[in-house]
């Protein structure tokens, strides 16, 4: 979409007056693996491009047409074959609303994605972290994510119509997706409204970066985190704390990531943040895969925002797609000059889509790596 419509928006903006609701932070439950928490998957047919979905926000409640739309425009994807095809699936956070609760997981994401073909591997949103205090049956936060899509070997998941389903192998809530051309790094920002990251959890990416760095020549450097950094939606604008939080720990680590992902905003929004050194980091949103109430951006007069902060000074809005359902493909491709990302967006109107029509292309890009 045009940067010149209504909302004149080139900055992302924080939300003013906001109250402090970090007592809703929920422990953590223990790893199902060791210590660093990588996970290696046999990804043998990747040479030297990959390809994978990004989805975010998918659970559905009052209108759960959208969340199955979504999962089954990628799944038409996954259908073409060689290097195009899809590895994979990698979700942004916020798979069953509004308190992932066990119950809930049938029909917001085991019967939308039921036909998608690839392996789906997660981080868990707030709404997946949060606990329903009224609920029948008692339970700790993450405890149904990490039957899912969690453990050491695949074992039954103790809920859900398909008594044959197998849990996932991701060592913990927050670990590393080592993959042939791309570490991939996921992280846990809890329950509230702008994240909280624990100290514990702070050092292991720190410790994670430089790891990474170290294959830097041969694989790129993705961060995952759910609560957006940078935003300039209505709803929750960009979090400070996420903000600090990763420049404290790129600063600590002495690298940056290639790219960082995040959903927790129901909209796709794309950002450059230009460094001192002259290195510009993509800041990624994509947190439209399905939920119903979706969020536009905020109006340059709009009292209840700022993007006056100096935080800002160096970060450009460089595409958006508001009111309309989407998801992100990316592609890590080994070029003969070096290392690219590339990242194609589709869109789904509100209203749906025809009979017999692919999910539009909405915007696409590409960079080189700095190496």
């Amino acid at each position: 979409m045009s940067l010149s419509n209504t909302y004149k928006r080139t900055k992302p903006i924080f939300k003013l007056n906001q109250p402090d609701d970090t007592y809703k932070f929920q422990p953590l439950p223990a790893p199902c693996g060791k210590y660093p928490y990588r996970l290696k998957p046999d990804f043998k047919d990747i040479t030297t491009k990959m390809v994978f979905h990004v989805v975010g926000d998918t659970g559905g409640i009052k209108s759960p047409a959208f969340q199955r739309l979504i999962a089954e425009e990628m799944a038409k994807q996954c259908m073409v074959t060689g290097a195009d095809r899809p590895s994979f699936l990698y979700h942004a956070g916020d798979i069953v609303y509004h308190f992932g609760e066990a119950d809930q997981y049938e029909r917001q994401f085991f019967t939308p994605y039921k036909n998608y073909p690839l392996p789906i591997y997660a981080i868990a949103g707030n709404h997946d972290s949060d606990v329903n205090t009224t609920a029948a049956t008692p339970y700790e936060s993450l405890a149904p994510f990490a039957n899912v899509f969690c453990g050491e070997n695949p074992r039954p998941v103790p809920f859900g119509d398909n008594k044959d389903r197998k849990s996932g192998v991701q060592p913990h809530v927050y670990w590393t997706l080592q993959t042939p051309l791309a570490n991939i790094i996921g992280l846990h920002s809890n329950v509230p409204k702008f994240g909280v990251v624990t100290e514990e959890q702070k050092l292991w990416f720190i410790d994670e970066l430089k790891q990474a760095a170290k294959e830097k020549e041969d694989k790129a450097i993705i961060v995952f985190i759910h609560h957006a950094p940078y935003s300039a939606d209505i709803n929750h604008g960009s979090s400070l704390p996420m903000i600090n939080f990763m420049e404290v720990c790129f600063t600590a680590a002495g690298v940056r990531p290639d790219l960082v992902v995040s959903g927790h905003v129901h909209n796709y929004q794309r950002y450059l943040k230009l460094y001192d050194d002259g290195v510009r980091v993509p800041f990624i949103v994509c947190g439209g895969g399905g939920f119903d109430e979706l969020h536009s951006l905020a109006e340059q007069d709009d009292p209840r925002f700022t993007d006056d902060n100096p935080l800002f000074d160096n970060v450009e809005l460089k595409g958006y797609c508001v009111m309309q359902h989407g998801f992100l493909k990316l592609e890590v491709e080994k070029k003969p000059d070096g290392l690219y990302i590339g990242g194609k967006y589709y869109a789904i109107p509100h209203e749906g889509l025809p009979e017999e029509t692919d999910a539009p292309l909405f915007e696409h890009f590409e960079f080189k790596l700095h190496r």
